[in-house]
């Protein structure tokens, strides 16, 4: 026989028993306040895994194994008795040249302008003559040269206020720069030295600082975990990438749009996959890894860019060190000059879209503007979203301009580059016939 007993008739401190309920929210509400999601997370990383394991299966299964290491060296070298893109990049260290003291401030501008101009015309000029260039070789080279004339700028920009804020003139500095093992601290002119610009070109940085902040020492351990990452991008590149796109093809030249929609989707997943292993080997690892080596201070070059809310966060946050430099050298200077804050912003994109255009389309030896246009879009983009999304639909139209955006230019380029040389195939057989 049960007995059910009242509040009342409890009494006494069995009532402690009996209110077990209190205002509260559920733990998935943003209104609980709860944010130990890391179960879920742990769910995510293995649901990601298992899923994209069936794919890589699947790859596996329908091309076989792809990743060859000589396939890979063909990337940069399509002669093996021909290094242009190792030359071009072992020839930057030629366009280093300064002579403090000896000339005036107007001719020294001048000269640095031309060798600025030199280092992003003469690697270009190189990749579109050179026959033996690879696409990929080229993209490297005029990578290296970018952030060369990216430094030299910074170089040149934070020397010139070295001397606008001098009050007297100085006398030739006797402390140690900043490659050498003693981390004195260094005054201007005493920066100028090889020693100097050769340690900032080194250094896993755009913008350049008389004393950089400085590790105590070499961990050797985190070299080696750093170095463990580097062996397989190119490999998931070549497995998984290059099937998908050789299969995009028939459909962009039949023009079916059903088939182009499923290409791209099918395209999205392992781009997006490989664009996230980019952004750890190079932002994390790589970087990392040279940083350890120099003894650099400063590991911040990224930050939480996947909680952005908007576009123009993500853009400030993927990639702190472009993203100094342009507010340091670039957008911040155009703001004193009383240039207006969106024209400024607008100004940092066109420079960025041109970089990217540079950066594609002259590897290539094409010029169609998509990587330029893809730039230039995410203005009215960065608008929309801060304009009528916030919170998390800001970020899932974060997520989906990165998963969906790049597979549209990349098809577009190669496309492009199949249509451009089974053209000029056909029309060599025509004049082989004629």
């Amino acid at each position: 026989m049960s007995v059910f007993l009242l509040p009342s008739e409890m009494g006494g401190p069995g009532e402690q028993y009996w209110s077990c309920h209190s205002l509260q929210e559920s733990l998935l509400s943003s209104a609980s306040g709860y944010s130990n999601y890391r179960g879920i997370l742990n769910w995510c990383v293995v649901m990601l895994v298992l899923s994209n394991a069936r794919l890589f299966l699947e790859n596996l299964i329908k091309y076989g194994i792809l990743v060859d290491p000589i396939q890979v060296i063909s990337l940069f070298l399509k002669d093996p008795y021909s290094w242009p893109a190792p030359c071009l990049v072992i020839g930057k260290f030629f366009f280093f040249f300064f002579l403090p003291g000896t000339i005036s401030e107007a001719t020294g501008t001048f000269l640095y302008f031309i060798n600025l101009s030199v280092i992003l015309c003469f690697p270009a000029a190189t990749v579109l003559t050179v026959t033996s260039m690879t696409s990929v070789g080229g993209v490297f080279a005029l990578g290296v040269y970018t952030i060369v004339f990216l430094k030299l700028y910074s170089y040149m920009d934070v020397n010139r206020w070295c001397r606008e804020i001098r009050k007297a003139k100085a006398r030739p500095s006797v402390s140690r720069a900043n490659g050498a093992a003693a981390h004195a601290l260094v005054t201007y002119p005493g920066n100028l030295t090889h020693r100097d610009m050769y340690y900032f070109m080194f250094a896993p940085t755009l913008c350049y600082e008389l004393n950089f902040p400085r590790s105590s020492r070499i961990r050797k351990r985190f070299l080696l975990r750093r170095l463990f990452f580097e062996n397989y991008y190119f490999k998931l590149l070549l497995q998984w990438m290059v099937p998908t796109i050789q299969n995009s093809m028939k459909p962009f030249q039949d023009m079916d749009f059903s088939r182009m929609v499923e290409r791209l989707l099918k395209l999205a997943v392992p781009n997006h996959f490989i664009w996230l292993v980019f952004f750890y080997w190079f932002f994390h690892s790589s970087m990392n890894f040279v940083a350890e080596l120099m003894q650099f201070g400063d590991r911040e070059f990224y930050r939480d860019w996947w909680n952005s809310e908007t576009v123009t966060y993500f853009w400030a946050n993927w990639n702190i060190p472009v993203h100094k430099w342009c507010l340091r050298h670039f957008y911040k200077p155009m703001l004193q000059r009383g240039v207006n804050k969106w024209v400024a912003q607008t100004a940092v994109f066109l420079v960025s879209a041109f970089f990217h255009e540079y950066l594609v389309s002259i590897p290539l030896k094409m010029f169609r503007l998509w990587a330029f246009m893809g730039m230039m879009a995410q203005i009215p983009l960065a608008w929309f979203v801060g304009r009528f999304l916030r919170g998390n639909y800001g970020n899932a139209a974060m997520w989906m301009s990165l998963i969906i955006g790049q597979p549209i230019a990349v098809l577009m380029y190669v496309h492009d580059y199949y249509v451009l040389h089974s053209s000029q195939a056909q029309g060599g057989e025509r004049g082989v016939e004629l």
